[in-house]
């Protein structure tokens, strides 16, 4: 099984777990990847906005570096938003002539050029589901998840109607349960798991934005989830990064760690915890881990904080122990 691979800016930062995991999963069940050459930043989810031929110029850049992997016309994007922004920026060239035009004219300033339709962007939940499958992940498992009560959460952006992910629900998908299932873990009825997360919305109206986060980890805990599993890091970032300001704002004391799915994956296949990445997390999973029987090493201390200035905008707080 061989693929181009698109990181993505999150997954080389914030979410550099997220792609240790993946790289190791992927490597372990005999997936292949290679990397887009000198891949640019997707645009995440505000430049299609501002100016819609610049931000499909930078989107179609990343398709005609991918193209250039001979034989590999499948391109697996961990990250949701880079998933969504290079299957939608294909679908919109195809069907838009002038829109394309203009983009074509960017390329070729930069010696590039892409043909709509060249490249199958898949997201990466969508590739372990239909080529791996649930039987060979199943097979792969060394340590199941028996008694992890996990909710599975999607996010928004892989259930767009007309860009959703595979053959998944868009208004109620399945895929990740049935993997975590597989795994062994106990998957709890989680009706928020393809809901807004608010994206950037803590860095417009903090209130607005907490309140959003607010409901995905409360409703994860009305169902007495251990952990949630997510597949965006933009997801992971408010869940995990904004949970300890969102329980200072409401008064509330949750602590509900958010990991990747892969992490999870990891785990079950006998991975130790650092090798995937887990303890990189702001809300610590040590506790939640401890039902499977997975130690979670200490962090090192950090720097000492600084004075927060008050015209500085909301960001993730340092680790939350258990």
């Amino acid at each position: 099984m061989k693929y181009t691979y698109f990181p993505g800016c999150s997954l080389e930062k914030n979410a550099a777990s997220y792609d240790v995991s993946t790289r190791a999963v992927a490597s372990r069940l005999g997936m292949q990847f290679t990397e887009v050459e000198d891949w640019n930043c997707c645009g995440a989810t505000e430049y299609v906005s501002l100016n819609l031929t610049a931000a499909y110029s930078l989107i179609a850049r990343n398709l005609a570096q991918a193209s250039k992997n001979a034989g590999l016309d499948q391109v697996v994007a961990p990250c949701s938003a880079c998933y969504l922004n290079l299957r939608k920026c294909d679908k919109v060239l195809k069907t838009d002539a002038k829109l394309a035009a203009r983009v074509d004219q960017a390329l070729a300033a930069g010696g590039l050029k892409y043909k709509p339709g060249t490249l199958h962007v898949r997201h990466l939940l969508d590739v372990l589901y239909q080529d791996v499958g649930l039987e060979a992940l199943a097979a792969a498992v060394t340590k199941p998840l028996a008694g992890l009560r996990v909710a599975p959460y999607y996010g928004c952006m892989i259930v767009r109607p007309g860009f959703h992910n595979g053959d998944d629900d868009p208004e109620y998908p399945t895929s990740l349960d049935k993997i975590l299932k597989a795994l062994g873990a106990e998957v709890v009825d989680y009706p928020m798991k393809a809901h807004c997360c608010g994206g950037h919305m803590t860095q417009i109206s903090e209130t607005t934005g907490f309140e959003m986060i607010r409901r995905l980890i409360k409703g994860a805990d009305d169902y007495h989830a251990d952990v949630i599993a997510t597949i965006c890091p933009m997801c992971q970032l408010n869940l995990d990064g904004f949970q300890g300001a969102m329980n200072r704002h409401f008064s509330t004391s949750y602590h509900i760690p958010v990991l990747y799915f892969t992490q999870l994956i990891g785990l079950a296949m006998g991975m130790s915890a650092r090798e995937v990445g887990v303890g990189d997390e702001i809300v610590s999973a040590a506790r939640a881990l401890t039902k499977i029987g997975t130690a979670v090493e200490a962090e090192p201390a950090g720097p000492p904080k600084r004075k927060k200035d008050d015209k500085s905008l909301p960001m993730p707080g340092r680790r939350t122990e258990a």
